[in-house]
């Protein structure tokens, strides 16, 4: 690995140096002397945004770059590098103004070190190499099918950028929040080549500083970032980042507990009982010691069925053992034993509580009704003298205890599951080859409109995302017709209807919508949760 050598201000140094200290060099602006520090279990494997496929990647990426537009905490869609857009008539071309004011972090990529003004160009290049199969990005697959083969992007001038598709598709202008889609200089690629992964060179508000991959990660705040609050004040309010890679969850507790660290996110399993009650509140002993906060996160935990599976064609093939299955979890139960309540029982179909669209007035799914569970095992000719036979879960370790669950309660149904835990990287194989005919699984939302789900049972999806090997035609015309369906009222319709074929004919068992779990101390302020569970730190004040 080539390495890279920056002059830094002592000052600075000294605080990444001393975890638990706060920066002591003067600051020109209010709120900008402190340092926030947060752990990352599953260690960064790369810092370019076109390998940010997970949430250990994205985060840091996050805060070192900036796309066109954004979703706010209402999940409302906002310009962020763009000013704005308009569609053309025939809603094929998407045209942005950008902002003038947006520069690229001063790196010796540029002349003399300096970070050019961002242009419209930079916009064509970041998403044109997005798509480069050279690349290699797993992000590819957002403009899929979707971009003008001849001319997908033009920069008509340096602050118009177009995008052009060869059909009308809502999707689009989502996809541009996800930070695949963050916009990066060629100037960075031609000088740092493969090694841009470990010296990333962006818009956003924290620029890199060090990045020891068994250490620390180590960002500054960017003195030209172009956003402000509400009163004038320049972002961010930190003046730094450093990000540790304790691989133990407990150990990064602790050192939460010792106040090493200023946030943690999804505390481990094992500390559950211990942090919080069975419904979900922090227990009175730690109160006093640090902030928690929960809300809507947008991933449905569901089982899998592989539809038209011929290894049992008399068994999960069969609509009315996957409705039993369904009827026959009590997912209210789980959720308060297994998880102390962090998430929602999925009653209301496949796509997620937080959904602008979620609305579990009209969208009733399957509740834990036993009865109707057995009623429709007999029709199929199972009862305590005909037993059904014996079907396998395939889960992870840690969603162990959840398979043996399960499996209890389907039991007392007379519906008889063997749990087969495997590593998570077979599963995905697994899944993805069509190895497994009931499976655990979950699904987060790529971007914050039900039309991601729902990509899941889209019949002209591979698997991944059609893991079920799902296909409907009333399905695949109401999805189609969504991708065009501008208006929220008219698209949230559609999704009603989608929603209820997939209850109808149940592929799925959707088990619950999940909850952010987060831990903070008390010295910080402006620290929120969003649905999407994407670190925020603009705006983030550490007294």
């Amino acid at each position: 690995m080539m390495k890279f050598k920056l002059k830094l201000n002592r000052c600075f140094l000294g605080a990444v140096a001393l975890v638990t200290s706060t920066i002591g060099c003067a600051v020109t602006e209010q709120h900008s002397s402190t340092i926030f520090r947060y752990n990352e279990s599953a260690g960064i494997s790369s810092l370019d945004p076109a390998f940010a496929r997970n949430q250990a990647n994205m985060w840091p990426v996050h805060q070192l770059f900036s796309t066109l537009v954004e979703y706010d905490s209402a999940l409302t869609i906002r310009p962020l590098l763009a000013k704005k857009w308009i569609f053309s008539a025939d809603k094929k071309k998407i045209i942005f103004t950008l902002r003038n004011d947006v520069y690229f972090h001063n790196d010796p990529c540029f002349l003399n070190g300096q970070g050019k003004k961002l242009v419209a160009q930079d916009v064509v290049f970041s998403l044109q190499r997005l798509m480069d199969k050279s690349t290699a990005s797993p992000g590819a697959w957002i403009f899929s099918d979707k971009l003008d083969p001849v001319t997908p992007f033009s920069a008509p001038d340096d602050t118009t950028f177009i995008i052009h598709l060869i059909r009308p598709d809502i999707t689009v202008l989502s996809s541009l929040s996800m930070p695949y889609c963050s916009i990066i200089p060629k100037e960075a690629i031609d000088y740092y080549k493969s090694e841009f992964r470990a010296h990333p060179v962006g818009t956003g508000p924290f620029s890199f500083v060090s990045w020891d991959e068994s250490e620390a990660l180590i960002l500054h705040k960017n003195n030209r970032y172009f956003e402000r609050d509400a009163t004038g004040l320049r972002l961010p309010y930190l003046n730094g980042i450093k990000v540790s890679f304790l691989s133990s969850k407990t150990a990064e507790f602790l050192a939460f507990q010792q106040q090493q660290l200023d946030f943690v996110n999804d505390p481990d399993a094992s500390l559950k009982d211990e942090l919080i009650s069975k419904k979900g509140v922090l227990r009175a002993a730690w109160m006093q010691q640090f902030h928690m906060q929960t809300g809507p996160y947008l991933n449905t935990e569901y089982l899998g069925f592989l539809l038209h599976d011929s290894s049992q064609p008399s068994l999960l093939n069969n609509v009315k053992i996957r409705k039993a299955i369904n009827f026959g979890i009590d997912k209210k139960k789980l959720i308060f034993y297994l998880r102390n309540s962090m998430g929602t029982a999925a009653n209301s179909g496949f796509s997620p509580i937080g959904l602008p669209s979620f609305d579990s007035n009209s969208v009733r799914g399957y509740t834990y009704n036993p009865d109707s569970a057995i009623q429709l095992l007999h029709e199929c000719g199972f009862d305590a003298n005909h037993p059904m036979p014996e079907i396998t879960l395939t889960t992870v370790p840690n969603y162990a205890a959840m398979g043996s669950f399960i499996a209890n309660e389907l039991k007392s149904l007379g519906i008889h599951v063997k749990v087969d835990v495997v590593q998570k990287s077979l599963l995905s194989e697994q899944m993805s080859k069509g190895e497994v005919s009931f499976f655990r699984g979950s699904w987060i939302a790529d971007f914050p409109d039900a039309i991601n789900f729902f990509s899941v049972f889209y019949s002209k999806n591979p698997s991944p995302p059609n893991y079920t090997h799902f296909s409907n035609p009333t399905f695949d015309q109401l999805y189609e017709k969504a991708l065009f369906t501008y208006d929220d009222i008219g698209r949230f319709a559609l999704y009603r209807q989608m929603e209820q074929i997939i209850i109808d004919q149940a592929p799925v068992v959707p088990l619950w919508y999940d909850k952010i779990w987060q831990l903070f101390q008390k010295n910080l302020s402006g620290i929120a949760s969003n649905p999407l569970n994407m670190l925020e730190l603009r705006k983030v004040y550490k007294k």
